[in-house]
């Protein structure tokens, strides 16, 4: 027979470790909880990431870890120079132009391989990027001519 003081130790540290238990399977069920929340968050995260850089210029870099346009705004006091090189060479060429052309004819100029559309279509994206920051002017019926 047990003796009376040792069973009751027994006892207490029994019901010691059901609480510690209890407690243990509370840890357990906040932490799976937070587990469930940080993968919410990535995923709502990564779904705002999208979103931001579908919504983002297509002409954005990084200056100094700043969003800049690469194709600024034509405004006064922005110079052609400002332009990356092949850009100053579309206007170049569209300037030269006897009046307003189309992407094949810069494309020309340009030495593109005008006769696959994979080479001309990036072209043609350049000229309506100039276009749509004002260095160029797009007329109704496609052809590209400069502003005045």
């Amino acid at each position: 027979m047990l003796d009376p003081e040792l069973r009751e130790r027994i006892t207490a540290r029994r019901a010691e470790l059901d609480e510690l238990e209890e407690q243990l399977a509370e840890v357990r069920a906040e932490r799976d909880e937070l587990a469930v929340a940080e993968r919410v968050l990535e995923r709502v995260s990564e779904q705002l990431a999208d979103e931001r850089a579908s919504a983002a210029p297509a002409a954005a870099g990084q200056v100094g870890g700043q969003a800049v346009m690469l194709i600024p705004q034509r405004a006064p006091g922005v110079e052609e120079v400002t332009l990356p090189p092949e850009y100053q060479r579309i206007l170049a060429a569209v300037r030269q132009a006897a009046g307003p052309v189309m992407a094949r004819q810069v494309g020309e100029v340009l030495k593109v391989d005008i006769s696959v559309r994979g080479k001309l279509e990036p072209l043609r994206g350049k000229l309506i990027r100039l276009a749509d920051r004002g260095w160029l002017r797009k007329l109704p019926d496609g052809r590209f001519t400069t502003r005045l």
